[in-house]
């Protein structure tokens, strides 16, 4: 069976449609452009200022093209390069029609928590503030769990990146939207089932009458 990063980024990138302009966080949002159709014709942006970002380079890097979490990156015919106040003018200017972020916690009402543990040395929020206030669609990669404990809550107890922005959350086990409701369950992965998701989250999902299924 496929690791959890591999499910949740395949399944990810189903949620991009052609003609997109797409903002990827760091680290596992990045996986998913490996699992795109070729034919799609997706724009990503990356807020320390490139429109037309293409994928990690590791063969031939050039030194001064790098994405927002310091890799290396090629970009794509007809890209643009500009600096991180225009960048961000476009994200809050509301151009950007998806975000992929990772995070540390969700909650029922759509809250994200995302930047820090206290006590802990880990990255800053970045971008993602912005990102999920400017983004038209808000999706959150996560793992269902983090050393067994639920990441999808009723309320976060962590510090909130924002609060009821987060549209979708998908993970190793399910695909969930965020709704005025609450957790709703839209698919779930084939290997698992309905009783253990909801055993693993710590919110009650709301459960539609069809329930789809995904690999």
């Amino acid at each position: 069976m496929d690791d959890a990063k591999t499910i949740i980024a395949r399944r990810a990138a189903k949620e991009l449609s052609d003609g997109d302009i797409v903002n990827l966080g760091i680290g596992l949002p990045t996986l998913l452009t490996a699992f795109l159709d070729p034919a799609l014709d997706i724009t990503f942006q990356s807020e320390n200022g490139i429109l037309g970002m293409g994928t990690e380079e590791k063969e031939n890097p050039n030194p001064d093209v790098i994405n927002a979490g310091g890799a290396y990156v090629n970009v794509i015919p007809g890209a643009n390069f500009f600096d991180s106040a225009t960048s961000f003018g476009i994200i809050r200017g509301g151009h950007v029609d998806i975000t992929v972020l990772g995070a540390l916690q969700v909650d029922q009402e759509g809250s994200l928590a995302s930047h820090i543990v206290p006590g802990k040395l880990v990255p800053g929020m970045g971008g993602a503030m912005d990102l999920v206030v400017g983004a038209k669609k808000v999706i959150v990669v996560t793992t269902h769990t983090a050393k067994g404990a639920p990441k999808l809550l009723k309320k976060c107890s962590l510090p909130l990146t924002a609060y009821s922005k987060v549209n979708r959350i998908i993970t190793e086990l399910a695909v969930i939207d965020c709704t005025k409701d609450g957790f709703v369950l839209r698919e779930r992965h084939s290997s698992t089932t309905i009783e253990q998701i909801q055993s693993l989250t710590d919110a009650t999902l709301i459960i539609p009458e069809t329930v789809g299924i995904f690999d």
